[in-house]
């Protein structure tokens, strides 16, 4: 069993005759077994750095329709470094992690400036990339590319540890070290037919389809006979757990405040499509930074819905006053398990009165087109379902 710290000349790697044994056989699985996805037909740097970015933290299943109809806006290199970030948002809109689109916009736009619109080809530079790492250059250069660089990610931490019979958590530093040193040892050589492209996503594609977190297909695994972790009756136990994060609970309150339908709007439309509702950009620098989304301090857990309201006067300049709850969201964002309470909000506000900069009067056709958290979303649904009961007297 692989212990942390041992030396390169490790035997349970070293054996090429052992390393050859996996890289035949799981390349004859993979070209048997290969799902058919839409970066895989056209592997261009490009293409390939989408997938990935969109792939982290997230499933296949999910990212699929979002990469068609991201490519579909964003075909090249030079149509994304051109694209609105509101533009670019709303696309994103779903899949999280916001900052990944933000980096991703800011990497097109450098690719644009300091190499002509052409992705680099070499490590170094893609790696110098903003949200680029480690793991995304290597898979970026290899598939696209054939270049021999290892890849290292959740499937692989997974496939490999139990390869090699790896029990220390796979994110622990000395533990991912030795990992990366065996990536880049079983990578086939370069004169091999089989480029290093394809071996990483062969791997990827195993410990997604048969090296599962939890009750791995080892009958299926084409690997099973070199599986030192299989050999041993360990496959459940490795890779090893890092501590569990503790989630912290946090209260937050949304306020909806609402600016009624003008007294001359057709009568026939539905009241909330006329109605306004205050929102404003958040600031791209925090959660969530340039999504659009109604009046809701982040800044702290408040006590109560009259601290979020006294947020929202100093905010405006004006007195707000709590309304009735409408709804209650319950979502998690990182470390925090978030209970979100949407109030009605009313403020005493002078006739013709106009928010300050960047707040603004939105109408929910309007909300349809911004790009939105999922909570902020949710309650865009919420009014599209209401009446004017919800409104303020005009």
């Amino acid at each position: 069993m692989t212990r942390v710290g041992q030396p390169d000349h490790d035997p349970i790697w070293s054996d090429s005759r052992w390393r050859s044994r996996i890289r035949k056989r799981l390349l004859d699985w993979f070209q048997d077994n290969a799902r058919e996805l839409p970066w895989r037909s056209d592997p261009t740097p490009y293409h390939v750095w989408i997938s990935e970015i969109m792939l982290q933290q997230t499933q296949v299943a999910t990212v699929l329709p979002y990469y068609q109809r991201f490519m579909k806006s964003f075909p090249t290199v030079q149509s994304l470094a051109a694209a609105d970030e509101s533009e670019l948002m709303k696309h994103w809109e779903g899949l999280g992690y916001y900052r990944r689109a933000r980096s991703m916009h800011a990497a097109a736009k450098v690719i644009m400036e300091q190499y002509d619109g052409e992705f680099p080809l070499q490590f170094d530079q893609v790696l110098a990339l903003p949200g680029i790492g480690r793991y995304t250059a290597g898979a970026i250069l290899s598939i696209s590319s054939g270049q021999r660089l290892p890849i290292l990610e959740g499937n692989t931490h997974r496939v490999y540890s139990r390869w090699i019979a790896l029990r220390e958590p796979p994110m622990e530093k000395a533990a991912n070290a030795l990992l990366w040193q065996f990536a880049e040892s079983i990578l086939p050589r370069k004169s091999d037919a089989h480029g290093s492209g394809q071996f990483n996503q062969a791997a990827m594609e195993l410990g997604a389809l048969v090296c599962l977190p939890k009750n791995p297909k080892c009958d299926a695994c084409p690997v099973r006979r070199d599986c030192r972790a299989a050999a041993s009756g360990l496959q459940d136990q490795i890779p090893g757990k890092m501590t569990k994060t503790r989630y912290e609970d946090r209260t937050e309150f949304a306020l909806i405040l609402a600016q009624a339908p003008s007294r001359t709007s057709s009568a026939k439309m539905n009241s909330t499509h006329l109605a306004k509702y205050l929102l404003r950009p958040l600031p791209t620098d925090g959660r969530w930074g340039g999504l659009w989304d109604f009046p809701r301090p982040t800044h702290g857990d408040l006590e109560s819905v009259i601290a979020a309201a006294q947020w929202l006067s100093d905010e405006i300049g004006h007195p707000v006053d709590s309304g009735v709850c409408l709804k209650t969201i319950k979502h998690a964002v990182t470390k925090y398990r978030i209970t979100l309470h949407v109030h009605m909000a009313q403020a005493r506000l002078m006739k013709g009165w106009r928010p300050p900069a960047p707040w603004q009067w939105m109408t929910v056709n309007e909300m349809l087109d911004l790009p939105m958290s999922v909570t902020g979303r949710k309650i865009v649904e919420f009014l599209n379902q209401t009446d004017q009961m919800f409104l303020p007297l005009e």
